[in-house]
């Protein structure tokens, strides 16, 4: 499964679904009537991942709008792409070491992609098809918040500021939650606007603290020290 800002990632035949915890994903994250589904045996020629349609600037929304690729929608979909990269490399240092929480970083990149068809539906172009098919739930939010409740039950309390380390797992996750939190500060005037879904605002903000708790659980279980805050000499 693709998910490329600015490019659009519809089900088509049979789409290629790694992991379960993407089954239910298959948002589309913009309107270019393209497919990065796999193809069967004799359906003809694979398309081009290539299209040319981006070479002048801009690119598509999900509603068809044509915009250019410095909108602040572009942004956004960028940034929640990088994070979901950030987080998928952050799975495979965990996976690494055995941790058992990594169906959880595949179901959040998966939120991830609806996180962006969201946001490829502004809704001033969008008609109400659009927005039914698109539409983001609290139910992500509220999984997240149980997640933290049950990794805080585990960890020793939080006294010092803790700097990025414990690891490499940890210190993985702990780049995803920075690259979350401005992933959250380019949606933010997107949902002000009444553009998107303030849920989606809500689970970028829930996923940073998430995943600052996950880092610490990482180190935990690894038995590695985290760095903590002096102020140097």
């Amino acid at each position: 499964m693709a998910a490329v800002a600015g490019r659009c990632v519809q089900p088509l035949r049979a789409v290629v679904v790694l992991r379960p915890a993407c089954a239910r994903s298959l948002q589309p994250l913009c309107g270019a009537g393209r497919s990065y589904a796999t193809k069967s045996e004799g359906d003809g020629p694979v398309p081009k991942i290539y299209t040319k349609t981006g070479d002048k600037g801009f690119s598509s929304t999900f509603t068809g709008e044509r915009r250019p690729k410095e909108d602040h929608i572009f942004e956004a979909l960028g940034t929640t792409d990088e994070l979901s990269s950030a987080v998928g490399l952050a799975r495979e240092f965990c996976l690494e070491k055995g941790h058992s929480f990594t169906d959880q970083l595949d179901k959040i990149q998966c939120v991830l992609q609806d996180v962006g068809s969201n946001i490829a539906t502004p809704r001033s172009s969008a008609r109400d098809s659009h927005i039914k098919r698109t539409k983001f739930s609290s139910q992500p939010v509220l999984e997240l918040e149980s997640w933290i409740d049950s990794y805080t039950a585990e960890l020793p309390p939080l006294t010092n500021f803790i700097l990025p380390s414990g690891g490499k797992s940890s210190a993985a996750l702990h780049v995803a939650r920075a690259v979350c939190r401005r992933a959250e500060r380019c949606v933010a005037p997107i949902i002000r606007s009444g553009e998107a879904d303030p849920d989606v605002g809500k689970y970028l903000n829930r996923l940073s603290d998430y995943l600052f708790t996950l880092a610490r659980y990482a180190a935990l279980k690894e038995g590695n020290n985290e760095s903590i805050y002096r102020r140097p000499e």
